[in-house]
């Protein structure tokens, strides 16, 4: 499989979503990335990752638990991608 061009961040599915959402992102190039997820108020709910990842596409899933392990509540979360070279943010709706 040729690695995309361009690194790019998906809207999550389903959204609104309950009880967990896939996230699906592009890299055009191996390198360190972050995926964290913040609440409305800016708070880091949970990273789900934090490492190197190859060129190519990535799915993650978001079970709607946060970093203490406890079950998060109905309301906008925002996702947020950042590496070297790319950066950007999706908004997913937890609806219960």
């Amino acid at each position: 499989q040729t690695p995309p061009l361009v690194s790019k961040l998906y809207q999550n599915y389903p959204n609104p979503f309950n009880p967990s959402t896939t996230i699906m992102f592009d890299l055009a190039a191996s390198e360190a990335v972050k995926l964290n997820i913040y609440n409305i108020k800016g708070q880091l709910v949970r990273t789900l990752v934090n490492s190197s990842l190859g060129a190519g596409t990535h799915r993650i899933i978001w079970d709607g638990i946060d970093s203490q392990n406890r079950r998060v509540a109905s309301g906008i979360y925002f996702i947020r991608i950042e590496s070297r070279n790319f950066n950007s943010t999706r908004k997913a709706i937890l609806m219960k």
